[in-house]
């Protein structure tokens, strides 16, 4: 009995899936003991947020530097992902690999900002250094909770990223496995939900305090899809071990 034994690139990406997978829910934990803003960060006027990032300056760039691995983890995933649909449509699993690019490169912007220019601009308002003003100006244009703010474009251009990917991997994802029948589904579902969010943004029929709540409570499938996605991560990495053991007897 011969086994086609299995190619140390699937074993690699599978295990980097997996392990992806167990960053991403590992720090989506610790986000919720680590704030991102003042609290109320919505409707909190400058000078009261300028006030609590220099008291909880520390916890703040903690809390977006776990951002940061929660993002690049969960790329790890989405990569885990392309690399399954390579087989059924290379060209999506190209294309879903650029879009995934894309998307680290529009969110690392904004979370290398909050860790390294918010604080900063806090520190030079309450001191009234050199360039306080410009400072102020520029923290508001850089509010972590106003959806329209320049900061937060750059957070949504990300997540409308991942919404074009689940729609390009949703349909070659689907297969007879159940973890890829749910990962399928929740991907091309978020990618619907989020398009259908976006667009009554554009036409005015969403208030601008219901953007983030919308938009959040959307990407909660995103964790559906990361634990159906470790399924299956897990089951081809046991196929393939089996497939060693049987291909050496």
């Amino acid at each position: 009995m011969t086994t086609t034994e299995p190619t140390i690139l699937d074993e690699q990406l599978n295990r980097f899936g997996l392990w992806s997978a167990v960053f991403f829910i590992a720090t989506l934990a610790i986000s919720l003991f680590l704030p991102l803003d003042v609290p109320g960060g919505y409707a909190a006027e400058n000078v009261d947020r300028v006030e609590w990032l220099n008291e909880n300056r520390g916890m703040f760039i903690l809390g977006w530097i776990n951002q940061i691995v929660a993002m690049l983890s969960l790329s790890g995933v989405f990569f885990g992902v392309a690399w399954h649909i390579t087989k059924k449509n290379p060209l999506r699993a190209i294309l879903s690999s650029l879009v995934i690019l894309l998307s680290v490169v529009a969110f690392i912007i904004p979370k290398f900002i909050a860790v390294w220019t918010i604080p900063q601009l806090a520190t030079v308002v309450a001191t009234g250094e050199v360039g306080a003003n410009m400072a102020d100006q520029l923290l508001v244009l850089l509010n972590v909770s106003i959806p329209f703010s320049l900061y937060t474009s750059f957070d949504y251009l990300g997540f409308w990223l991942y919404a074009v990917f689940g729609l390009l991997v949703a349909g070659p994802l689907y297969s007879d496995d159940m973890s890829s029948k749910v990962a399928a589904v929740t991907a091309g579902v978020f990618g619907i939900a989020f398009h259908g969010v976006l667009a009554a943004v554009m036409l005015l029929a969403l208030e601008s305090a219901d953007i983030e709540t919308s938009f959040m409570s959307v990407s909660t499938l995103l964790l559906i899809l990361v634990v159906a996605m470790l399924i299956r991560f897990r089951g081809r990495l046991g196929r393939n071990d089996n497939a060693v053991h049987l291909g050496g007897q």
